[in-house]
């Protein structure tokens, strides 16, 4: 497998912040890798719904998660503050891929990478729906 190196936050269009909490940490004493994968999560919805293209409550299409991972450089721990930074690398006719580096603090250099594709669908009947004109917009302006 090839080895991916951290990722500069100048590769990166929009950011969020995220706070390392006390039960994040596990028996190792870092923070456990599940936790990245909430964060990913967060700063993709959390852009979603800043421009107002995910209503999560109501909403009659909704991104559904179909492929996600994630590569890690270094630790994180209590009380490290993350930045998220985020950015779209394809945009197709019903999903997009999404990129997500996280930087400790002040750091520019990620301590994690990861990819997250939102397949969009109908919420009853989930099945995919095209994305919206508005949606496709919001991507193409973080598109790296």
């Amino acid at each position: 497998m090839l080895r991916t190196k951290p990722r500069p936050r100048i590769g990166f269009h929009w950011f969020c912040q995220v706070n390392t909490q006390w039960k994040d940490v596990d028996i190792y004493g870092h923070v456990n890798n599940a936790v990245h994968y909430t964060w990913f999560d967060t700063a993709v919805n959390g852009w979603l719904v800043a421009r107002g293209l995910l209503d999560p409550v109501i909403g009659k299409v909704v991104g559904l998660v179909v492929h996600t991972s994630c590569e890690y450089f270094d630790e994180v721990v209590f009380p490290d503050i993350v930045t998220c930074g985020l950015c779209v690398t394809r945009v197709g006719t019903t999903s997009i891929t999404y990129e997500i580096s996280l930087f400790r603090n002040n750091s520019n250099q990620s301590f994690a990478h990861g990819t997250f594709i939102h397949a969009y669908v109908d919420r009853v009947t989930r099945r995919p729906v095209q994305l919206s004109g508005d949606l496709r917009h919001a991507a193409q302006q973080i598109f790296r």
